[in-house]
C-alpha cells in the first residue's frame, strides 16, 4: 500500500514556472514507477509524464515535452514535476501516481496505476 499527497500547485502567470511535490509513504517506493496526470474541468484525465523505477527512463505527454520535467529521489520518497513555460491551458488539477509492473505503453494508461495522490490544483493566468 502506498499513500500519496501532492504539493506545490498555486496561481501562477503565464510564462512561470512551478514545482510540484508528491511524497510517498511506505518503504517500497523504488518499487513503483510513477506518474503525473491531470484534469481540467470538463475533460478527460490527461497523462503528463512518468518515470521508471530508478528513474532511468521518462516519459511525456505530446503538450508538455520540452517544458516540463518528471525526476524522482527514492531516498526521500518523494517524486517532483517541474513545470516551465506554463500556459493558460495547463490549467487542472495535478495527480500523481504509483503503479507496480510497468512496462512500455502502460506509462501512459491511467488505468496501470495503482495508487493515486488527491491532487493539486495548478491555475495559469494568462
Amino acid at each position: 500500500q502506498v499513500q500519496l499527497v501532492e504539493s506545490g500547485g498555486g496561481l501562477v502567470q503565464a510564462g512561470g514556472s512551478l514545482r510540484l511535490s508528491c511524497a510517498a509513504s511506505g518503504r517500497t517506493f523504488s518499487s513503483y514507477a510513477m506518474g503525473w496526470f491531470r484534469q481540467a474541468p470538463g475533460k478527460e484525465r490527461e497523462f503528463v509524464a512518468a518515470i521508471s523505477r530508478y528513474g532511468l527512463r521518462t516519459y511525456y505527454g505530446d503538450s508538455v515535452k520540452g517544458r516540463f520535467a518528471i525526476s524522482r529521489d527514492n531516498a526521500k520518497n518523494t517524486v517532483y514535476l517541474q513545470m516551465n513555460s506554463l500556459k493558460p491551458e495547463d490549467t487542472a488539477v495535478y495527480y500523481c501516481a504509483a503503479g507496480d509492473g510497468v512496462y512500455g505503453n502502460d506509462y501512459f494508461a491511467h488505468g496501470t496505476y495503482d495508487f493515486w495522490g488527491q491532487g493539486t490544483q495548478v491555475t495559469v493566468s494568462s
